[in-house]
């Protein structure tokens, strides 16, 4: 049985991070922030898919001034994504960020660190410290193995703040290798009492990308380490929305949105069950209700499936028989699979 670690709770605009609270499904804008419109569009199209919290690029001052645009055309708490520059944190903060991620690779001296925690401090604003392998800092110590490393950047960093009577703070440790990230995130986790926020990186295009995200996330989750998932996808940022909740929802960790149960069909099968399948899920995407559907394809498991599942449909030659929480509700004609299926999910959501 899992035994999540619990963190110290923090607040990230009106979103609890940590303690108790659900994990929380982050993702970031693919626009140029820059680009106030698009933006805005972008962000409360992740809102629509379940997004709790949003991160921006801020590479450089006009991008930092439009957080204050965009922040009125949204409701998701926006968290400012630093590097190399501190005084782009400092701008952030001022346009009215709700939280900030630092980069301890590429910021620098500590006095620009300070300088950002102060005026962090002033606003009460969280600030969240994102070690990634590809950029670690300069390292004294020999013979450490990358995900100490990580540790040890993540560390400095909590300390620097620390000694500043700043505990505001979220960790990251993300590396593209999965084992080195789970390494990494066990090594702090009992170090440290702050949220740890978790996810691969740089995982490449859905297809595959989404397999090491669920690895990844998934052994972290299952081990009871996270409190806030992002998975990385090279693909429009809904799609990391969708993948986090699908793997949250294996573990049993949040229920959002549908659960679609659907047999990968073989030579039994008498009807594109693909094709169908891909068709309700298209459907389901935009549900926020947590129902079970069910898509199946032969006499085997198909009634039996179909008949555990809040709403599902059982097919064969011609003809698929629907049932509906546990009731057969009638049989209905190939032509008309996927609108007699459909009226019926509608009709329970609504």
């Amino acid at each position: 049985m899992m035994s999540r670690r619990i963190s110290k709770a923090i607040q990230i605009g009106g979103v609890t991070v940590g303690g108790n609270a659900p994990i929380v499904v982050q993702s970031m804008t693919k626009t140029d922030t820059r680009d106030v419109m698009l933006t805005i569009s972008q962000i409360n199209e992740l809102e629509e898919y379940g997004c709790e919290l949003v991160r921006v690029a801020v590479p450089d001052a006009e991008a930092a001034g439009a957080i204050s645009a965009i922040k009125k055309g949204i409701s998701l708490p926006l968290i400012a994504d630093i590097h190399f520059d501190y005084r782009l944190a400092l701008a952030a903060l001022d346009a009215g960020a709700d939280g900030l991620r630092l980069n301890p690779g590429n910021i620098g001296e500590p006095e620009k660190v300070k300088a950002v925690v102060k005026a962090a401090k002033e606003r009460n604003i969280p600030i969240r410290i994102g070690v990634n392998a590809g950029s670690l800092p300069e390292t004294t110590k020999a013979g450490l193995t990358i995900a100490q490393r990580m540790t040890e950047a993540a560390l400095e960093q909590v300390k620097l703040l620390e000694s500043l009577d700043f505990g505001l703070i979220k960790v990251s440790l993300k590396a593209f290798d999965v084992p080195t990230t789970i390494e990494a995130y066990q090594d702090i986790a009992g170090k440290i009492p702050y949220p740890l926020h978790i996810g691969i990186t740089e995982t490449g295009l859905p297809r595959k990308g989404v397999i090491r995200s669920a690895v990844g996330i998934g052994t972290l989750l299952y081990l009871g380490i996270g409190d806030t998932i992002r998975v990385s996808l090279t693909a429009h940022p809904k799609e990391e929305v969708i993948a986090a909740y699908e793997i949250l929802k294996s573990l049993n960790l949040r229920q959002h949105g549908p659960v679609l149960v659907s047999c990968p069909s073989c030579g039994r099968a008498e009807v594109d069950i693909v094709k169908l399948a891909e068709a309700v899920e298209d459907r389901l995407v935009k549900i926020g209700k947590p129902i079970k559907v069910a898509v199946m394809g032969c006499v085997v498991n198909g009634p039996g499936e179909a008949r555990d599942a809040d709403v599902g449909i059982a097919c064969g030659k011609g003809k698929a028989v629907l049932f509906k929480k546990g009731k057969e509700i009638g049989v209905v004609a190939e032509k008309d699979f996927l609108s007699a299926l459909w009226r019926e999910v509608e009709n329970l959501v609504s």
